[in-house]
């Protein structure tokens, strides 16, 4: 009996370790798992064949996959945190390194999309708000920092994901996707700077203590790499010449950011090309998203990215519409709202979770209030103004 307890115990053990691993897989990949599961799910409904092939826009792929190897090198040698460090060392009071922390996410965000910002700024803002002694407020400018990850990045093609798809998808011109998108961007600036002086101006001492300098040859090299992947962007190099120099050089250079890079987002992009391509194929499909999309692109990729984030909105409602201007401004005035509405929001909520375990339920409760508040004023002013 108790060679037979001992194996159950120990086949039960191992079961539940497998369970574990695989739900913090799913929590660590939730966005990639749905993904999957819905390409998986389509595929019984539209079987693969050989249009299978032409779901994937390997632009956008490789554009993705480009920027975020380069981006990863930098963050290799701190570039971002030494730079960002010594930016909110400037600051002296409560109500500035809001201003500081949020400034320098918004910006981030247009330069190197909106999740790689949080990844490398959030833990700036906690490291403020710690030796300060303002934990109270970090929910509060997380969320702030949070937003301006998501409206940051709308100004630029590759500020977000789903600006990168929609400008190779749709080929838009560079100057025309920016007259689209500058009149929110200037509201969602307003609108943070406003939020940032709600708080006080505590007065704050923060020292840069770090004693760390920036490589100046890798720094630059890298940014050399990072000026030619947006020059790729842009379309004024072809993406396979970037696909044969930028890993060749970062092979020498630093093979350990092919490491980092996020390959749950790209993996993420090509089964959500899979199930949009497959939903584009569906007869009561095209009928009935047709049918909302004729009625209002703005509306519907608003209400889509809060059920399905704004990323699968993007690719799947580009099948069924050429109106890619209210399709813009929806799926990135679309990233505010609920938590799923954007991938980014996972993150900061994943941080801000571990960072503070005890106060998820106030976090939550700040992060709709704050999100609805710009969903409304965005999504009203493009539906008046914008459109």
């Amino acid at each position: 009996m108790e060679k037979n307890s001992g194996k159950t115990d120990v086949a039960s053990g191992t079961k539940c370790g497998i369970a574990g691993r695989a739900s913090a897989f799913f929590k660590k990949n939730t966005v990639m798992c749905i993904a999957a599961a819905l390409a998986i799910v389509t595929a019984f409904l539209v079987p693969p064949d050989k249009t299978y092939l032409g779901y994937f826009d390997l632009r956008t792929l490789t554009c993705l996959f480009l920027t975020l190897a380069v981006i990863c090198a930098l963050k290799d040698i701190r570039f971002f945190g030494i730079v960002a460090q010594r930016i909110v060392v400037t600051t002296g009071n409560l109500r500035l390194l809001a201003l500081a922390l949020v400034y320098i996410t918004f910006i981030g965000s247009m330069l190197i999309a909106n999740d790689m910002a949080l990844i490398t700024f959030l833990p700036l803002g906690y490291f403020a708000l710690s030796v300060t002694k303002n934990e109270e407020k970090m929910a509060y400018i997380f969320i702030l920092q949070n937003i301006s990850a998501n409206l940051g990045g709308m100004l630029t093609p590759f500020g977000n994901p789903q600006n990168l798809y929609l400008y190779s998808h749709f080929a838009i011109p560079t100057g025309e996707f920016m007259r689209i998108m500058f009149p929110p961007f200037l509201l969602a600036i307003a609108m943070l700077t406003g939020m940032c002086f709600l708080l006080p101006r505590t007065e704050l001492v923060i020292r840069d203590d770090s004693g760390q300098k920036l490589n100046k040859k890798r720094t630059a090299l890298y940014l050399l790499l990072f000026a030619f992947s947006l020059l790729i962007v842009f379309r004024l190099i072809p993406y396979w010449l970037g696909l044969l120099i930028i890993p060749a050089v970062l092979l020498f250079a630093d093979r350990k950011a092919f490491g980092e890079v996020d390959w749950g987002l790209l993996a993420t992009f090509a089964l959500f090309f899979v199930f949009s391509g497959n939903m584009a194929r569906i007869t009561e499909v095209q009928d009935f998203v047709g049918g909302l999309l004729t009625r209002s692109p703005l509306l519907v990729s608003i209400c889509s990215c809060q059920v399905i984030s704004n990323v699968p909105s993007a690719i799947l409602l580009s099948r069924f519409t050429d109106n890619y201007r209210e399709l813009l401004l929806g799926v990135n005035i679309g990233g505010t709202g609920t938590l799923i509405s954007s991938l980014a929001s996972l993150i900061t909520f994943s941080h801000y979770r571990t960072l503070r375990p005890g106060h998820t339920k106030e976090y939550l409760v700040l992060f709709t209030l704050l999100n609805l508040l710009f969903l409304l004023v965005m999504g009203a002013a493009a539906w008046f103004f914008f459109r």
